[in-house]
């Protein structure tokens, strides 16, 4: 008998909104999934239902498993979501300003990262970023979330100067900004120790800091991903200051590129030991590599992306895990698209990331799957797969579940216009 997860030729596949519109309990009976472990692989789940932590080999064991056993840890990731988080699945209302796209960095695995002198490069202002940040607030956004790239001539203090603008504007707004690559960048160019540099950004208005440019935190990996890109082990420093300093972050990991299974392992249990010395990541949020436009796949570097199984089979591995320590699993709907997210959520995730109302990176790469998602069609996509839908802030404090269908389309937020990302966009190669 075919498992729910596969086609006709036996892999994970699609589930349609249709299909999993269901309870999923009576669904999937748990004791009978872990039968379908080999035994060593079975023992190890039980431990990790029972709080303990697995070694390195344990781990590896369970991201091998494919075919019945791969859809056997798939109902596991969810019987462990729902026994961690329930049934809710949260999103929160935000907006992307990537200020730069000028970057000098060279990461062969990015679309979207120019030189100085391209025809569409571009940088905004401070008083550019704080209008768009303004209208994101008065649209309902509760978060900001900033990025960009690194030129030559950056001042020192742009990112503090970015904070000070956006909170004497609007200061209920939370400031998600600057990944472990942009702090680096700001302690080289300010001279300021990293604990000093961090408290200022602090004080100044961070509220905590995405956990990108991890990529897979390990340097053989990254040295072929962007040998300029800083080391592992300087992106840990990083997050772990931010964190002492009561500055939380996400996590994530880039996938479906060159990196193998270990590399996956590695990676995860790197964020569990961080976790526990820390508590300051709020979610892990696993990225599927976007290929189409990059250097790295076009001069033969990487594999064309993840395929569907590995998607599910990342977010299932991560739930696993994590357990007990990162208590939530985002997906990255503009990375997946919406059935494969919807698929994840199914597969151990709780959280849909955030309506980003403009988004610019993943777009750049090669990502089709559109700018902008309205919180009415966050809630629609969520009901879809019989799960309850709820607003949370960036810290993942709940601001309004949304239990009833009819009071959820009743006092839904204001509509915003839907930027349309086009479907086929040449973009030259840069330096990023």
């Amino acid at each position: 008998m075919k498992s729910p997860h596969q086609t006709e030729a036996g892999s994970a596949s699609a589930l349609s909104p249709e299909s999993m519109h269901m309870d999923p309990g009576p669904q999937r009976n748990l004791h009978a999934a872990l039968e379908l472990f080999p035994v060593p692989v079975r023992e190890s789940i039980e431990a990790i239902r029972a709080g303990a932590e697995l070694t390195f080999e344990q781990a590896l064991a369970l991201a091998n498993v494919e075919g019945p056993a791969l859809d056997a840890l798939i109902d596991v990731a969810d019987a462990l979501r729902r026994e961690s988080v329930g049934e809710t699945v949260t999103y929160v209302v935000n907006r992307n300003i990537n200020f730069t796209n000028v970057c000098f960095v060279g990461c062969s695995f990015c679309g979207f990262g120019k030189g100085p002198g391209a025809p569409d490069a571009y940088s905004l202002s401070i008083e550019d970023v704080v209008t768009k940040a303004r209208d994101a607030w008065e649209k309902g956004a509760t978060e900001v979330c900033i990025q960009g790239g690194l030129p030559r001539d950056l001042d020192g203090f742009f990112y503090r100067d970015i904070l000070r603008a956006i909170k004497r504007a609007i200061p209920q707004i939370h400031v998600h900004a600057f990944s472990p690559m942009e702090i680096s960048y700001g302690v080289d160019k300010t001279g300021m120790p990293l604990r000093n540099y961090l408290r200022m950004m602090k004080d100044e208005g961070l509220g905590s800091i995405p956990g990108t440019a991890a990529e897979i935190l390990d340097d053989r990996v990254r040295q072929q991903l962007s040998p300029n890109k800083l080391p592992a082990a300087l992106w840990v420093e990083i997050i772990s200051t931010a964190h002492e300093l009561g500055i939380p972050s996400t996590s994530t990991m880039m996938y479906g590129h060159v990196e193998d299974r270990a590399d996956w392992v590695r990676h995860i249990l790197l964020l569990r030991s961080i976790q526990k010395r820390t508590g300051g990541f709020t979610e892990f949020v696993p990225l599927g590599f976007i290929h189409e436009n990059t250097r790295l796949y076009k001069h033969g570097g990487a594999r064309p992306g993840a395929r569907r199984v590995e998607h599910l089979h990342v977010h299932a591995l991560a739930r696993v895990l994590l357990h007990g320590a990162i208590k939530n699993v985002q997906v990255s709907w503009v990375k997946l698209g919406f059935e494969t997210s919807l698929a994840c959520l199914n597969s151990g995730a709780n959280d849909f990331s955030g309506t980003l109302m403009e988004e610019n990176i993943s777009k750049a790469a090669g990502a089709t799957f559109g700018e902008y998602v309205s919180p009415e069609e966050f809630r629609r996509m969520i009901r879809s797969i019989g799960r309850v839908p709820a607003e949370r802030t960036t810290t993942y404090k709940i601001r309004r579940s949304f239990d009833d269908a009819e009071d959820g389309a009743a006092q839904a937020s204001p509509r915003l216009p839907l930027l349309q990302t086009q479907k086929h966009v040449s973009y030259p190669e840069g330096a990023y």
